[in-house]
């Protein structure tokens, strides 16, 4: 049996548009797209700030689309070189904060903070405590979540975005993802939603009502690894890379 774990996820909110509006203060507020100058045909938004996505903007969106739905945005190149080193000081602050760290992008990062709790006064204030953090050390805001394991924990970051913080407990686990649509769970995405939907299976508790057999039957691996995502299991650890 896998001990129980306390690992966070953490989730820069918007982070290059929010760096963009850090460093320009005359930008806050506004809606802010990051992927290239105004009127560059063939670029795509890399990503856009919250005042933004209220247009219906979203990164991917081919640059051109993005103008049609928000003309009056601030459009900025890329200034990778500048995120990277943002990046790089929040990464620093949370090496120093957890025993175990996996960077899985730019700025997205799980911690294993187990054998951790005592130092704080509850597994919500370790959430507290990472957002200061990053707050004080970069000037930007996160969302954490927290969980037993790196899949709860990354559900619960998506879910109390932007700049929030969302704890769910093992015992929890169950009722916190049974409603949610199949969509959410790793490796579905549009096309398994669609596929799962022939059976009449549109959320999370609807998907725990198939035997394991029927799910490998049907869908193979992929099905095997359904069954356990739909009861909150994985044992994936957090890997230094």
């Amino acid at each position: 049996m896998i001990p129980v774990r306390t690992i966070a996820h953490v989730d820069m909110d918007c982070f290059f548009a929010a760096v963009e509006a850090r460093d320009h203060p005359e930008y806050r507020g506004l809606p802010i797209i990051v992927g290239g100058p105004k009127g560059a045909s063939r670029s795509v938004v890399s990503t856009c700030s919250y005042e933004a996505r209220r247009y219906g903007v979203h990164s991917a969106m081919p640059l051109a689309t993005a103008e049609r739905l928000c003309p009056d945005a601030v459009f900025l190149c890329v200034d990778m070189r500048r995120y990277v080193e943002v990046s790089e000081l929040i990464m620093g602050v949370l090496g120093r904060l957890a025993p175990v760290i996996q960077q899985v992008s730019i700025d997205e990062a799980y911690l294993d903070m187990t054998g951790c709790e005592h130092l704080y006064t509850s597994v919500r204030d370790i959430g507290h405590a990472i957002r200061r953090a990053i707050r004080e050390s970069a000037g930007l805001a996160a969302s954490v979540g927290i969980g037993p394991n790196k899949y709860i924990a990354k559900l619960a970051s998506s879910g109390c975005k932007p700049d929030g913080l969302l704890v769910i407990g093992e015992a929890e686990v169950q009722a916190f993802i049974d409603p949610l649509p199949v969509s959410k769970l790793w490796g579905v995405g549009e096309r398994g939603s669609q596929e799962l939907a022939r059976y009449g299976i549109g959320t999370v508790a609807e998907l725990k009502t198939w035997p394991q057999k029927w799910m490998i039957d049907k869908f193979g691996k992929w099905g095997a690894l359904l069954y356990r995502l739909a009861r909150g299991i994985d044992d994936e650890p957090v890997t230094p890379d």
